[in-house]
This record gives C-alpha cells, structure tokens and sequence, in this order.
C-alpha cells in the first residue's frame, strides 16, 4: 500500500533555524521558497534547489503569506 503524504504547513520551532517559519519537515525558510517565487524561479529550479520540500511546498507557503503569515 502507498503511503499518502499529510498536506504540508509552515511551522516555527525554536530549535530548528532560531524559530524562523520553515516547511514542515524541512529546515527550508518559507520566505525562502516565497523568494524563489518572486524571483521568477519555476518550480522546477525551486524543487531542483531544495528538494526536501513536500510537493505541495510552494503552494503552502503562498497561501500562509496570503493568510497573513500565522503560526
């Protein structure tokens, strides 16, 4: 049977980077993925970049800025 990943979020641990909001799992910055957004970046460079993010990663942390950044 395949397993079937838990949607991604966006979390804050203080002892993972300092407690900067990264992606579940990952000790990838959100603002990071929404940098690479911004900056033109396809998905394909951004998961070529860091591929330990989940596959619904970029689309987590557009909607966690879109949703005011909560935590």
């Amino acid at each position: 049977m395949k397993k079937i990943d838990k949607p991604g979020k966006v979390v804050s641990n203080p002892n993972i980077l300092g407690g900067v909001p990264v992606l579940e799992g990952t000790r990838v910055p959100a603002d990071t993925v929404l940098a690479e957004v911004r900056g033109g970046s396809s998905r394909f460079e951004i998961f070529r970049h860091y591929p330990s993010i989940p596959l619904d990663g970029i689309e987590v942390c557009i909607a966690w800025e879109k949703a005011g950044r909560p935590l």
